[in-house]
């Protein structure tokens, strides 16, 4: 069965070169050009994976609210804004929403493919373990790769798919240090340092909502990050 996916896009010609490259690719694609239209195709069905720009139609920030809706539905649907905003600030705050990756839409179109069959990989990667056991256990975290769950001390954390990734990736070595590249040669996929330092961060503030003095996830500056049980 073909993996679906929703490309969220307000001007039509490239919501249209968006899905006959897809479609090349081999995936399935619905795309829709509003927020509000995607949104009822969601409620029938989730894609495997969305592709959103922030300005939809009358709303400047329509996709941003977009992928608050969506995470709320499901915490580990591969999110990428493709977007023709650059600005730090708009990265940042697609990335704290929740999403996996941030693109400009100056991206050429092989690149992007290569940025969603990354997120896939990862996918696959995480639900089918090589060698690992399908759960992790260090200390009160619990990591469930097939299900793609998290819990810390017994209690759900909800992590998207780029944040499970990296819990996963430096809780399987607890004290060893990762360093940017060697997270991104992992996952198969490229992020610059602000994308890495946004999504650390975002993850300690999921598990400091259920336990305060959280610290397992540790900065080692000039280094990289670990995890101490």
């Amino acid at each position: 069965m073909k993996r679906l996916i929703a490309i969220v896009e307000d001007e039509p010609a490239i919501r249209d070169n968006y899905a006959a490259a897809f479609t090349r690719e081999g995936y399935g694609v619905r795309a829709y050009a509003s927020r509000a239209e995607a949104l009822k195709a969601f409620a029938a069905r989730l894609p495997d994976l969305a592709v959103i720009d922030i300005s939809l139609g009358d709303e400047p920030e329509g996709g941003f609210e977009l992928c608050r809706q969506l995470r709320a539905q499901s915490a580990e649907l591969p999110i990428i804004f493709l977007t023709a905003r650059d600005s730090e600030i708009d990265a940042v705050s697609g990335l704290r929403l929740g999403a996996d990756d941030f693109l400009t839409k100056d991206l050429s179109l092989p690149h992007l493919i290569a940025r969603v069959n990354a997120l896939f990989r990862r996918v696959d990667a995480l639900r089918q373990p090589a060698d690992d056991a399908a759960v992790i256990r260090r200390g009160a975290l619990t990591l469930d790769t097939e299900r793609m769950s998290a819990q810390w001390d017994g209690k759900v954390v909800l992590l998207s798919l780029t944040e499970f990734w990296i819990v996963h990736a430096l809780a399987r070595h607890p004290g060893h240090v990762r360093n940017r590249q060697q997270l991104m040669d992992a996952a198969n996929v490229v992020l610059d340092d602000n994308t890495i330092t946004s999504h650390i961060k975002r993850i300690r503030r999921k598990f400091q909502t259920i336990e305060a003095k959280f610290d397992a996830l540790q900065t080692v500056y000039g280094m990289g990050y670990r995890w101490v049980e």
